[in-house]
């Protein structure tokens, strides 16, 4: 059990904050959280510029954090009611009247991703903080200053205020303070000054900008709600997502110098007939124009950074620690799994937190930097490998090996990093190690058919016996 009045800090009263905070809350800590912004559930504050799309994708590692909060199943059971399961992926060419191509996430145990909306998790999470009396949420709040080796804890000065005029600082004390504030967080810039922090930034040159595919007239979904649309187009791509509101969530997702040569309404609608024409149709021209020019053109961001902590007064968790590029549509889920695996590591640890934040460091880190590349490896595969015939083979082949012959333990890469738990590092080096098993199986593929044109030559019997070589050597 915690000792009676440890308290946390935590910085950023988004969706990994405040699960963070229920994780602490449920263990009898006191916990204050303290947000920039003003209260997230209030529709001002939810668009107020954030840079994030609307909606997210929860898949397993996401589904654990919350299933582990350690209420019993119960703030799952209520998030999973307002998510949408997503079978698969719908590749579309961009024809008016095609359907598209149904790609499923799993097709060898039916397993499926959710859409959830990210206001509507984010306001299920604060209402649950509300209710507990140990948890006090202190909005308008931005964090100026951090000690951390004062002698009775960390002292952090916030500026608390809605207003230029209405400006006051307050000084806290806390036992552990966690950054839970964003790619472009205050706490991790803060600890640098006490701890020798890898640093590494990149921007892809890529932007993004969102756009919202609405109802039908009659009030249905305009495509398909069981899957993430797709429209690829090897250098740039359109994708959509479901809302419960029957709306689409969608993003363009294209080069800087190709939204800076869309600089007309005329331009515009021109781009779209050409590449996505059935997108026009679902969203029309006016309400098109309207979303491209009045929505932001925002960067991609990736960040590998560590240590994630300094001594036993601080630690930061989610894109304050790892963001990533959103093509694997796990950096909600990543950090929903940071917040347990930390808080694993102070149950195991409890009367030494500094060897708790050591132990979260030490492990999180190389997960951390692994679904940063994966999902940078992603953009590739969304925007282009979806539509080659050797990502479609490769597919075929991983998922009739698991299917078939389980004991080989040949998964597809997107259902080990969607549909488990197994450390992200693990399912990389897993991953290589399968795509060097798969070539000596597609090898071995060609060589047969080669074999077969050429039985009547005698040469069968050689093909046969290198053949059997290459199946082999993959299982032993």
């Amino acid at each position: 059990m915690v000792p009676p009045g440890k308290k946390v800090a935590i910085v950023g009263a988004g969706p990994v904050g405040a699960l963070a905070a229920l994780y602490f809350a449920n263990a009898d800590w006191d916990v204050e959280v303290y947000e920039l912004r003003g209260d997230l559930r209030n529709s001002s504050n939810m668009a107020s510029g954030t840079g994030k799309s609307i909606n997210l994708a929860l898949s397993e590692r996401g589904i654990n954090g919350l299933r582990n909060v350690g209420d019993g199943g119960k703030l799952l059971q209520q998030v999973l009611l307002d998510t949408i399961p997503m079978v698969g992926r719908m590749i579309h060419s961009g024809a008016v009247g095609k359907t598209g191509t149904a790609q499923g996430y799993d097709n060898v145990h039916g397993r499926f991703i959710r859409s959830a909306d990210r206001a509507v998790l984010n306001m299920i999470l604060l209402d649950e903080l509300e209710e507990k009396e140990n948890v006090e949420l202190l909005f308008n709040h931005k964090l100026k200053k951090l000690n951390l080796d004062g002698d009775f804890g960390v002292l952090a000065e916030f500026e608390r205020g809605d207003s230029k005029e209405n400006k006051e600082l307050v000084t806290v004390d806390a036992d552990l303070i966690i950054g839970a504030d964003g790619a472009h967080s205050t706490v991790r810039t803060l600890m640098q000054r006490y701890v020798k922090m890898y640093y590494e930034q990149t921007y892809i040159p890529t932007l993004w900008c969102e756009f919202t595919i609405p109802p039908t007239e009659s009030g249905d979904f305009a495509i398909s709600p069981s899957h993430l649309h797709i429209w690829p187009k090897q250098t740039y791509m359109f994708i959509a997502i479901p809302s419960t509101d029957k709306t689409f969530t969608c993003t363009l997702f294209m080069g800087e110098d190709m939204f800076d040569s869309i600089t007309t309404p005329e331009a515009l609608i021109a781009f779209f007939r050409e590449n996505f024409a059935d997108v026009l149709s679902y969203i029309g021209e006016g309400p098109l124009v309207k979303q491209y020019f009045g929505n932001q053109h925002l960067p991609l961001v990736s960040i590998r950074t560590g240590p994630y902590h300094y001594s036993d007064r601080a630690v930061i968790i989610g894109d304050a620690a790892h963001a990533m590029v959103p093509f694997y549509g796990q950096g909600m889920n990543a950090g929903f799994e940071s917040a347990r695996i930390l808080f694993e590591k102070i149950s195991a640890h409890p009367d030494d937190l500094g060897a708790a934040l050591e132990a979260y460091t030490t492990e999180r880190k190389s997960d951390a930097f692994a679904i940063v590349e994966l999902a940078m490896q992603n953009y590739d595969e969304m925007r282009s490998g979806v539509t080659k015939p050797g990502y479609l083979v490769r597919k075929w082949v991983e998922e009739g090996l698991s299917k078939w012959l389980p004991s080989t333990g040949v998964q597809t890469l997107y259902s080990m990093v969607s549909f488990g738990n197994d450390r992200y590092s693990e399912v990389l080096v897993k991953h290589r190690r399968q795509n060097m098993i798969e070539e000596r199986i597609l090898t071995a593929m060609v060589i047969g058919v080669v074999g077969a044109v050429t039985w009547r030559t005698g040469v069968w019997r050689a093909v046969d016996v290198g053949v059997r070589a290459a199946v082999n050597a993959f299982f032993n």
